[in-house]
């Protein structure tokens, strides 16, 4: 009995349990991927023209991306006062914008209903900080992964919350707003004392690799699912209790990684040491103040990097090494006998940890900020109107196309963050070229939005998603590969400012401003054929009685699409200028030895 409450006890302490726990609220977590869905039911309810729902979707991108309150109330307060915090404000704003849009409270202004969205979409950035902070915590040498999977998820959580709503197909649109209002709030507030740190550094077990690999598989298998249902449901009527049956299959699957933990705690044959480790509660690590002379060291290094002939980096790693070493050596005798004063570094190089105020004077900064603004931007833009995109073409349902960037937008997070790996580990070569990749994706799908040809919003919808994703698994690697880890959390919310930015441009300005000239166009030209000259006065009144502007046909998105797709080539651009500017970086960090 007591081994089971040992086993019990270390179950709840287990880093697994709580990645999959943050694996599910993550899978709850993006609710501004819904966007494309819920402007539609706003749009028509409220009767906004597009500029101002484009003015709606500013204000989610900018609720999504500025987090610095709640990465600071991360690092002050228990993690799950932070969750809570959070939850409360998805319910606030989300469930104030369904009170609005079912007229069950009078109609906010523009600008409230800004601010409503604001504080709903900005709960997410709570759920995000939160979850990557623990799991960071819990799996310090394995990063790349828990990043990856955790974004992923994130990005995965619209075709997930809109198969939920399929299965409860209300005739009532707006109660899909309800439900993003609630069921992410539930959800948090059930997990939110799992998500923390236990001391995760104290759990490595040589079958991480496994667990990690069956993750992946079940993130395969779970996009695979998703993708299969939708298309079908695209092409077949359902019925509702098959509806029901997919949905309960979806949820079993995300149910599928709890097993790794259960197995950990209750069925291996060596856990005698792991429970020890995790009931293990020290007062405090170890003491890790450096030395006076392990501080000499590190400015004795810092002079081998001035003083050393610059041909040196161009020799063999083998002979660099030697000559460096060399080098050392003689600093360090000259330093003893006082032939020499080293002098202390002005600033920290390329690789090493910056702070943000120090990395904003760096050229790569702004490369990988611009690069970020143009490519990732360009991609919001279509997850925001998509459903407009895709009603202006003639599809009546929205919800397919919204479920499909959700999931392309999971592999591609889960897929640039496994070859750009591979990119730097097997070829040494800088991450930016995955990045720039990724954006030639996005050029030619913004292409083919504006061609119209048939099928080409599902293209476009796979190379936005997968090209989008990818975004945000390679930008904050090579964030923290070319400006460290010490400060990471300030570079990362920095850059996330280029995501509201682009967006503010594409889409507030260009994407809804050509929108709704098209859609003018197309008004006066139905009043021209179908009305009768009148008086203005009686024309005026028809006028405030029309219903909101509507654009129809390829011509709506055609000019902003190519727009967008040019942009991304100048993102393409940049990436190869910093490409070539980090060469020599990446050499450094994982160049294998050359004889």
């Amino acid at each position: 009995m007591v081994e089971v409450g040992a086993s019990v006890r270390g179950f709840l302490r287990n880093r697994w349990l709580v990645f999959v726990a943050a694996m599910w609220m993550q899978s709850f977590a993006g609710v501004g991927y819904l966007f494309g869905s819920l402007s539609p039911v706003i749009k028509s309810s409220l009767g906004y023209n597009q500029r101002q729902v484009a003015g709606l979707g500013v204000a989610k991108d900018l609720g999504d991306s500025v987090g610095f309150l709640a990465g600071t109330l991360c690092a002050l307060l228990p993690l799950w006062a932070a969750l809570l915090i959070g939850a409360a404000q998805n319910l606030v704003g989300y469930g104030w914008v369904w009170l609005a849009v079912t007229r069950r409270v009078s109609v906010p202004p523009l600008w409230a209903m800004c601010i409503l969205i604001f504080i709903g979409n900005n709960g997410e950035t709570y759920f995000n900080t939160a979850a990557l902070v623990s799991c960071i915590q819990n799996f310090p040498k394995n990063r790349g992964p828990i990043v990856g999977i955790l974004k992923g998820f994130a990005g995965l959580s619209g075709a997930i919350l809109t198969q939920i709503y399929a299965m409860i197909h209300s005739p009532d649109h707006a109660s899909f707003i309800f439900m993003v209002a609630v069921g992410p709030t539930m959800v948090v507030i059930a997990l939110m004392f799992i998500v923390r740190p236990v001391g995760g550094h104290r759990q490595v077990r040589p079958s991480d690799g496994t667990s990690f690999m069956f993750v992946y598989s079940v993130c395969l298998l779970l996009a695979a699912y998703l993708m299969g249902v939708m298309i079908l449901e695209d092409l077949v009527d359902l019925s509702d209790s098959m509806m029901v049956l997919f949905t309960i299959i979806l949820i079993v699957l995300l149910l599928v990684p709890i097993v790794i933990p259960v197995i950990l705690c209750f069925f291996s044959d060596h856990n005698g040491n792991a429970y020890a480790s995790l009931l293990q509660s020290p007062h405090k690590e170890e003491a890790s103040a450096s030395t006076p002379s392990e501080e000499q060291n590190e400015v004795i290094l810092s002079e081998v990097e001035d003083e050393k002939p610059k041909e040196v980096d161009l020799l063999p790693a083998s002979e660099r090494q030697k000559r460096i070493a060399e080098l050392q050596i003689k600093l360090f005798q000259a330093a003893a006998v006082g032939a020499v004063r080293v002098k202390r570094r002005k600033g920290p190089r390329r690789g090493e940890d910056f702070t943000l105020m120090q990395a904003l004077i760096k050229a790569d900064l702004w490369l990988l900020f611009f690069s970020l603004l143009l490519g990732s931007g360009s991609g919001l833009t279509v997850i925001d109107n998509l459903g407009q995109m895709s009603q202006s073409l003639g599809y009546e349902d929205s919800h397919i196309f919204v479920s499909m960037i959700s999931i392309w937008n999971f592999l591609g997070r889960i897929g640039g963050g496994y070859f750009s790996e591979i990119i730097v580990k097997d070829y040494a070569y800088p991450r930016a070229i995955a990045l720039a990749t990724a954006q030639v994706l996005m050029a030619i799908g913004h292409f083919s939005f504006a061609m119209a040809w048939p099928g080409t919003m599902y293209i476009g919808t796979l190379l936005i998603g997968v090209g989008y994703g990818a975004h945000w698994a390679i930008v904050p690697a090579a964030a923290s590969e070319l400006f460290g880890l010490k400060n990471f959390g300030a570079l990362y919310n920095f850059l996330t400012v280029a995501n509201p930015a682009g967006s503010l441009v594409f889409s507030g300005v260009i994407a809804s401003g050509i929108y709704d000239r098209e859609a003018e166009k197309q008004a006066h030209q139905h009043d021209n054929s179908t009305l009768l000259p009148m008086p203005g006065i009686l024309l005026g009144m028809v006028s405030d009685a029309a219903p909101p502007l509507k654009c129809e046909g390829a011509i709506c998105f055609f000019l902003s699409s190519l727009i967008m797709s040019g942009f991304c080539v100048v993102a393409v651009v940049l990436s190869l200028i910093l490409v070539y500017r980090t060469k020599i970086v990446y050499t450094n960090l994982y160049g294998p030895p050359r004889t």
